[in-house]
């Protein structure tokens, strides 16, 4: 799909669709926001992003509008099927046939989430807080079935060798999970290299979800993808699971 990831890598039920947008897909957003800006509060002209926002249901043939979330770094989930089309929450699930999810993000670590047999999904936007607060078990938690009967994609983030953090992150994961000192590599005194994904693995695997899927992506280093670290001043771009 042109402009556009398509996630290959996933065992995903018939009838799950997902789709990831890149600097390339098409917009009307000027520089620095880079064609195809799906945040609304990172300094772009508002219209410009209401039509990039639209211009997905066509350019992905979405069943609807996604609903979009006011990301706050929390942990609290909605419930897409009685949603407005944005409210405030880091992830959503959805039951119903038809209802688009979106997760934005900019380094962040997207995740995507499906029921074995089709019957829900899910999204999280798990930056390093969300992630350490609870984020992918809240998530979890909201699904209609056992984490056990649960896949998820890990969708495309900043790296660890390109994500440096203070001791304040670290001990954030340690203190509560010694196991998670494993993501963290040393890099001079009081910094370490973070690895969101890995943890993320962790988290999930202790949840009891053993298929987990993706990765592998560093949005500092890969210019598909806006990077707040590499540019501060940039746009957002969405990673989104459907159902037909």
């Amino acid at each position: 799909m042109n402009g556009f990831l398509v996630p290959q890598d996933w065992p995903a039920p018939a009838g799950v669709h997902a789709a990831v947008t890149t600097r390339q897909s098409p917009g009307f957003s000027q520089p620095p926001y880079d064609r195809c800006n799906l945040g609304a509060r990172c300094g772009d002209d508002p219209a410009h992003v209401a039509a990039n926002r639209e211009g997905l249901i066509p350019a992905l043939g979405l069943p609807a509008a996604p609903v979009w979330l006011q990301q706050v770094h929390g942990v609290g989930v909605a419930d897409a099927d009685v949603a407005d089309r944005e409210i405030e929450a880091d992830a959503a699930i959805a039951r119903a046939r038809g209802v688009v999810l979106a997760v934005l993000t900019a380094d962040c670590l997207p995740l995507l989430f499906c029921a074995d047999d089709g019957s829900a999904i899910g999204v999280a936007h798990a930056g390093w807080r969300g992630l350490a607060a609870g984020i992918i078990e809240a998530t979890l938690g909201q699904m209609p079935v056992p984490a056990s009967a649960i896949t998820v994609w890990l969708g495309p983030a900043i790296a660890a060798a390109s994500y440096e953090v203070g001791e304040e992150v670290r001990a954030a994961f340690i203190t509560g999970d010694a196991t998670s000192s494993a993501a963290f590599e040393t890099t001079r005194p009081g910094h370490w290299r973070c690895d969101l994904s890995a943890l993320a693995r962790q988290r999930l695997l202790r949840a009891g979800v053993h298929s987990i899927h993706g990765g592998g992506f560093d949005t500092f280093h890969d210019p598909r993808f806006p990077s707040y670290r590499r540019t501060p001043r940039c746009g957002r771009f969405a990673t989104l699971i459907w159902r037909s």
